[in-house]
C-alpha cells in the first residue's frame, strides 16, 4: 500500500532515460576493459622468464665499417651514454664464451652433436624461479635458455626428414644435453639442462656466474667488449629512443620498440573509450538522483504525513532505495549479457587473424561492472536516507 501510494509521480520517461544511459555507460566500461584483456596478450606478450620492458641493441654492421676499422661492439662510453639517457632504468651486456662448446644429445637410437656457443647477461635480467637460475663452482648441471624456433627447426625439418619424434617443450626440458667445454689446454663435460624458451633473444644462455667461471677457467678471462646490450626502458612506446638509438646507428632485435607503441596506443585507445563510458555513466547517475529527488519533492507532503503517522523515516525512503537497486542491478546483468554477445562476435571476427584470442573469461570486465554497480548503488541509497530525514 505505501509503495501504491508514492509511486503516483513516478516518471517513466525519466527512469527509462537513466536506464538506457547507465546501460550505455556501464556496457562502454565494461567492454573497453573485457577487449583490452583479450587483445593486449598479442602485443604484450613476453618470454616468461623476461623483464618485460626490455630492448636488445646492437651495432649496425658495414662491410665499409670493418674495412675502416670501426668495431661493431660497444665501447664503457657507448655504455655509459645508453645509461644515462633519461628513459634508461638499466643496462646489460651480452657476456660470450671465451671458449669452444659444443653440445650432444642421444635418443631414440640417434646421436646428435653440433657446435655452438653459449652467452650470458646479468641475472637481475631473467626472471626465472631462483631454483632453476642458479650456478655454483663445480657444479655438473648447468641451466640453460634457448631460442623457441631452435626446436621448431627439430621439430619441422630435422625430425621430419630423418622420421625422428616431434619433441614438446615440456619433454624437452627433461631431456640432459651433453656440454664439451675445451679451452686453455682443458676439456670438460658438463650436463645442461633446458629450463626455459625464448621468442625474443636469438642466443643461447647460461647463468652470469657459470660464464664468469668458465671464462676464467677456460678461456683465459680476456679482455672483451659486447656487441649486444639489453636495456630495461620505463617505457618502450618513448620516442626519444627511437630518436637516439637512429642518431648513434644502434639496431633493436625483434621489433620491440615497435610492440611497445602499439601496445601503448592501444592503452590510450580503450583509456579514451572507457572515460567516456565513465562520464555517460556518472551524468546517468545524477539522471537518476534527481528524478528520486524531483519524486521526492512532489511528495513532500504524504511523506510528511507518513511519518507523522508513526512509519519510520528508514520505512518511508525503502521504496525509493529498492527501485534504484532494482534498476542498478538490472543495468548490471543486461551489460554482462551484452559484453558476453559483443565478445562473441569480434572473437569469432578475430580469431583467424590473431589465433587463440579471448580464450580467457569476463571476470575482470565483471569485477568493474560490480563495483560500479555497488557504488552506484550505495551512494543513491544513502542519499535518498538523507534527503528523507531532511523532510521534517
Amino acid at each position: 500500500m505505501l509503495w501504491k501510494l508514492l509511486k503516483q509521480h513516478i516518471s517513466v520517461a525519466q527512469l527509462a532515460g537513466f536506464f538506457l544511459a547507465n546501460l550505455c555507460g556501464m556496457v562502454i566500461v565494461m567492454l573497453g576493459v573485457q577487449f583490452y584483456n583479450d587483445v593486449s596478450p598479442v602485443f604484450t606478450q613476453e618470454d616468461s622468464f623476461i623483464k618485460k620492458d626490455y630492448v636488445v641493441v646492437t651495432k649496425k654492421v658495414s662491410t665499409l665499417g670493418s674495412l675502416a676499422g670501426k668495431s661493431g661492439t660497444f665501447s664503457s662510453y657507448d655504455i655509459d651514454d645508453i645509461k644515462s639517457q633519461p628513459f634508461t632504468v638499466n643496462v646489460g651486456a651480452f657476456q660470450p664464451s671465451q671458449y669452444e662448446v659444443s653440445a650432444g644429445v642421444s635418443f631414440g637410437g640417434m646421436n646428435i652433436s653440433t657446435a655452438m656457443f653459449l652467452e650470458s647477461v646479468p641475472d637481475k635480467f631473467v626472471d626465472v624461479k631462483a631454483d632453476n637460475w642458479t650456478y655454483s663452482e663445480g657444479q655438473d648441471e648447468v641451466p640453460i635458455i634457448i631460442p623457441r624456433n631452435y626446436l621448431n627447426l627439430y621439430n619441422f625439418g630435422f625430425a621430419r626428414s630423418r622420421n625422428l619424434p616431434q619433441l614438446s617443450e615440456g619433454m624437452i626440458g627433461l631431456v640432459s644435453l651433453n656440454l664439451y667445454i675445451s679451452g686453455n689446454g682443458m676439456h670438460v663435460m658438463k650436463k645442461g639442462r633446458i629450463v626455459g624458451f625464448s621468442n625474443r633473444l636469438n642466443t643461447i644462455l647460461v647463468p652470469e656466474a657459470f660464464m664468469n667461471s668458465a671464462n676464467a677457467t677456460y678461456g683465459g678471462n680476456k679482455k672483451w667488449e659486447p656487441s649486444r646490450l639489453i636495456i630495461e626502458v620505463n617505457n618502450p612506446a618513448d620516442e626519444r629512443i627511437a630518436r637516439f638509438f637512429s642518431d648513434n646507428g644502434y639496431e633493436t632485435e625483434d621489433n620491440k620498440l615497435d610492440a611497445g607503441k602499439m601496445t601503448w596506443f592501444l592503452k590510450m585507445a580503450v583509456g579514451i573509450v572507457m572515460s567516456v563510458g565513465l562520464i555517460i555513466s556518472i551524468l546517468s547517475f545524477y539522471i537518476l538522483l534527481l528524478s528520486i529527488y524531483l519524486l521526492l519533492q512532489k511528495n513532500t507532503d504524504k511523506l510528511e504525513n507518513l511519518i507523522l503517522m508513526g512509519y519510520s523515516q528508514s520505512r518511508v525512503a525503502m521504496p525509493y532505495q529498492i527501485l534504484t537497486i532494482v534498476m542498478n542491478l538490472s543495468v548490471l546483468l543486461l551489460s554482462v549479457i551484452i559484453v558476453l554477445i559483443v565478445r562473441g562476435i569480434y572473437s569469432e571476427a578475430l580469431s583467424d587473424i590473431v589465433p587463440g584470442l579471448a580464450e580467457g573469461g569476463v571476470g575482470v570486465a565483471c569485477l568493474v561492472g560490480v563495483l560500479l554497480f555497488l557504488f552506484v548503488t550505495v551512494y543513491n541509497v544513502i542519499s535518498i536516507r538523507k534527503k528523507v530525514n531532511s523532510i521534517l
